[in-house]
């Protein structure tokens, strides 16, 4: 199946504040939304190279926000600690 010709319909994010423009056109930056923590985009155009909207590119920025949003919701610790498992 492919699709083609479309656009971004999120009116659902319109009771968050500052998630969409006046246009209803996600507010990101490389596909972090801006104002609102914790939400995210993928498959935008141009959301971070002219194959952001394509099956050739989607993945790569979806990989990019899953560890950026990863890093985020990670509790502030202290450095894994390394373990070496010894044989007796």
């Amino acid at each position: 199946m492919l699709a083609t010709g479309y656009r971004p319909d999120l009116p659902y994010l319109t009771d968050h504040d500052g998630a969409l423009d006046a246009d209803g056109s996600p507010r990101h930056r490389e596909g972090l939304a801006i104002s609102v923590p914790g939400l995210a985009f993928v498959g935008l155009g141009w959301q971070r190279s002219l194959s952001s909207n394509s099956l050739r590119g989607v993945g790569r920025d979806a990989e990019r926000i899953a560890r950026r949003l990863a890093a985020r919701l990670a509790p502030v610790t202290s450095p894994p600690m390394l373990v070496r498992r010894v044989s007796t």
